[in-house]
């Protein structure tokens, strides 16, 4: 397909407002899917979430938030539901596994680790989008679609056709949107794979916990964990490589329990059985004119450390206000192109570390002696906060041109006069933060805010940071500021 350059769109005050049903089409209603949708609505985008499935899946997998997804909760006003749900953990142990105290004084007043079900923390996002008036169909699955300079015409499997303005494919690692598209996916398939399940055992708990402990020494891949209501969480290398279509068989469980423990626990009453590989992939572009890819559909790794939902998420929040901007009509040129700039590095460095960690997870005598000596460097401060910042994603920094260390980063939730500046950011506006009160933004006041406040705890005299919260600008003269909000937010209103 053709890759046209796109700038600024007609908004939706012009002559002829509504020349398609959609602003947005967004295939797949994972997290990646609802929090995107969400964050187009917070500008009145006219969203549609497409999700091929009817129900939610029938099992419950618990997924990690780590401290910059938590962040991002905190900047949208919805962490306090989400911690409802779930199950606040130490920042520690998330690289290959390697049990290490959190360092003191982590750069976030949410530094923990949210344990939370995958199937709540969907449900609650996609409450959030539809809340803000976005549209959710279910059992509606993305067959073809074409695209040309004014929008995108998506074909359904039912026969329906749908015009939206953009396209993007937020439907996982077998993304139809990606492979329609023609983007390429170049990577490394699966060499190794692992069952998981949940299930209950027949064996007392001190037994289990006995084998786990003796075999977790070495073994990083393996282990059963209490789960509630007499169940167990089981994860176990499996024998192979097989289909991924087709999901794995209690015999299949007992077979490897007992080729690696020498026993199978009895295990029996699956409530549900799948498999994961460790495969590692990156899509070669995140856009090709109209249509766009994030979450799985654009990259794809092992889970371990507990990345790729946290990766997703983050992709969606650093591509929605700026897709929201070019259908506005205020976009600079080329904004939406900074999407796959700055976000396909943070991807390539994630399938980095997941490479490094599944190495480290290998039985192998190499492995295991590179594992005992990063377990001993990671008795260093900075080598064990390096791995934790990594892993949590507070260590990122876009590259916005020369200027102090903190420019390009984002911005811990500090305190303002008005209480927690995250609570200032929960309309996915820009802020401008003014320590000196002798700023403005002017005719950029539709969208971005301005809170005079000498008290904020900074360290510089004021700063501009993006709707994402990374910092834009840091200074005190009006003109400088003036400049950088037209590179950000286009030219200011008449």
């Amino acid at each position: 397909m053709n890759s046209p350059q796109f700038t600024a769109e007609p908004s939706p005050s012009d002559a002829d407002p509504y020349p398609v049903p959609y602003d947005v089409i967004i295939a797949g209603c994972g997290p990646t899917g609802a929090m995107l949708a969400a964050e187009l609505r917070l500008h009145d985008v006219r969203v549609l979430v497409l999700e091929k499935e009817t129900e939610p899946a029938p099992f419950v997998r618990i997924v990690g938030l780590h401290i910059r997804s938590l962040e991002l909760m905190a900047m949208r006003g919805l962490l306090d539901r989400v911690l409802e749900h779930g199950r606040r953990r130490p920042a520690a142990g998330f690289f290959a596994g390697i049990s290490k105290p959190a360092p003191e004084g982590l750069d976030s007043a949410h530094a923990y680790l949210l344990g939370i079900p995958h199937p709540v923390i969907v449900r609650l996002l996609e409450e959030h989008a539809v809340q803000l008036g976005a549209q959710v169909r279910r059992g509606c699955a993305v067959a073809g679609f074409e695209q040309d300079d004014e929008g995108v015409t998506v074909d359904l499997a039912d026969g329906e056709r749908l015009r939206a303005r953009y396209l993007v494919g937020c439907d996982g690692g077998r993304s139809a949107v990606r492979k329609l598209l023609g983007v390429g996916f170049p990577g490394e398939p699966s060499r190794t794979e692992t069952l998981m399940g949940e299930m209950e055992v027949g064996v007392p708990q001190e037994e289990v916990a006995a084998k786990v402990a003796e075999i977790g020494e070495t073994n990083k891949r393996f282990w059963l964990r209490p789960f509630g209501g007499g169940a167990y969480s089981v994860v176990v290398p499996a024998a192979g490589v097989g289909d991924r279509a087709e999901p794995p068989t209690l015999q299949d469980f007992k077979q490897q329990l007992r080729a690696i423990a020498g026993t199978d626990f009895g295990v029996h009453s699956p409530r549900w059985l799948s498999r994961f590989g460790d495969a590692t992939r990156l899509a070669e572009r995140y856009r090709v004119g109209r249509v766009l890819l994030a979450g799985d559909a654009a990259h794809i790794h092992p889970p371990t450390g507990g990345q790729g939902l946290n990766l997703g998420v983050q992709d969606a929040f650093n591509l929605g206000w700026k897709l929201a901007a070019q259908i506005r009509g205020w976009a600079p040129e080329a904004l939406l192109d900074t999407y796959q700039t700055e976000r396909r590095p943070v991807a390539e460095d994630v399938l980095d570390n997941t490479r490094a960690q599944m190495e480290l997870h290998s039985t192998e005598p190499g492995p295991q002696a590179l594992r005992r000596l990063l377990t001993e460097l990671m008795d260093i401060d900075e080598v064990n906060r390096r791995l934790i910042e990594k892993i949590a994603a507070i260590d990122i920094r876009y590259d916005f041109g020369d200027g102090p260390d903190l420019l390009g980063r984002r911005l811990r939730d500090i305190e303002v006069k008005q209480g927690h500046l995250y609570g200032l950011l929960h309309h996915g506006r820009g802020l401008l933060l003014d320590r000196t009160a002798h700023l403005t933004v002017g005719g950029w006041s539709d969208r971005v805010d301005h809170r005079a406040d000498p008290t904020a705890a900074l360290d510089v005299p004021c700063l501009l940071l993006r709707p994402d919260g990374h910092v834009a600008w840091i200074g005190d003269d009006q003109q400088d500021l003036d400049a950088h909000l037209s590179r950000w937010f286009g030219k200011p209103a008449n």
